[in-house]
């Protein structure tokens, strides 16, 4: 690929796009499916995002700095849900364009109110995921014609993350409302997140997908010390608990859960770092982590 800065004057675009709607409905897999590789984690539970995410896609003609941002709650209150949705509204407020996603199998007031948070002076695209999975395709053509009015969208892009289903054109479309500027970032860099924070989101990954419904929501993960020697990365890391009796969940009998989490962590991390990862995992138990300020803040949900 040429130098994209080079291209500048030329009428290279870049700007950065947040990706909303409410909690599971595709937003982390259509991120990693736009760049092209994992950056952001995924699972079928909701509020797996905590943090705003950067993913990065830069093309001959344009550079595409996506935003991943938590599923804004309206169901749950708590300290750490006020800083997530604080968190949602704050990324609004700095992009060039808004990619509003929702469920085409059904669209319910959560995606509306996800929607009423894009400012009106933002560019929107419309783009209803998984239509892979739909089923009632004259339901879905009336979901379009009820779009609000609230805004006027630039476009919609009806696609399936899963199946890269439109994700080309969407790509297009994206490129359109973004402004004529120099590349935020080089060529080759797919996420504004270092290692250790990458790390830190495998692991709660591996959390939500291989524990109960509600542990993960009371979990949180801490490097304690990341080390890299030559191409081996040592990473020791704890995974903090609410209370004493969902230690041993999470570790599972004889340790089994633990070393689950650990091992498909650690073969992930291996994938993405592209070198050998040695992985230690130990649970603690913080009591009312979640609830805690400054833990919060140790945590980087500001």
């Amino acid at each position: 690929m040429s130098d994209p800065a080079a291209t500048t004057g030329n009428g290279f675009r870049c700007g950065q796009i947040a990706v909303i709607g409410r909690p599971n409905v595709g937003k982390s897999t259509l991120l990693n499916r736009l760049i092209g590789a994992k950056v952001t984690i995924t699972s079928r539970k909701a509020q797996t995002t905590r943090l705003p995410i950067r993913g990065i896609l830069t093309t001959e003609t344009a550079q595409f700095v996506f935003v991943d941002t938590p599923g804004y709650q309206t169901k749950h209150g708590g300290e750490m849900n006020k800083r997530l949705n604080a968190s949602v509204r704050r990324t609004l407020e700095e992009v060039d364009a808004i990619l509003w996603v929702w469920d085409a199998t059904h669209l319910v007031e959560a995606d509306l109110a996800a929607l009423a948070l894009a400012p009106k002076n933002k560019a929107v695209i419309a783009v209803p995921n998984k239509v892979d999975i739909l089923r009632d395709k004259a339901e879905f053509a009336k979901q379009l014609g009820d779009m609000p009015k609230s805004h006027e969208f630039v476009s919609i892009v009806p696609v399936s993350a899963a199946k890269s289903t439109q994700t080309k054109q969407l790509l297009a479309e994206i490129e359109k409302v973004l402004p004529v500027a120099e590349p935020m970032y080089d060529a080759d860099d797919m996420t504004d997140k270092p290692e250790r924070f990458l790390a830190t989101e495998i692991i709660r990954e591996k959390i939500f997908r291989l524990t109960g419904d509600e542990l993960p929501y009371r979990a949180a993960v801490l490097i304690e010390k990341f080390e890299q020697e030559g191409n081996l990365r040592r990473i020791f890391a704890a995974i903090l608990v609410d209370k004493e009796s969902q230690r041993p969940i999470m570790i599972g009998a004889g340790g089994e859960t633990l070393k689950r989490i650990g091992t498909e962590a650690r073969m992930d991390m291996q994938k993405l770092f592209d070198g050998p990862v040695y992985l230690e995992l130990f649970v603690k138990v913080k009591s009312g982590w979640s609830e805690n300020a400054a833990m919060l803040r140790d945590l980087g949900i500001v």
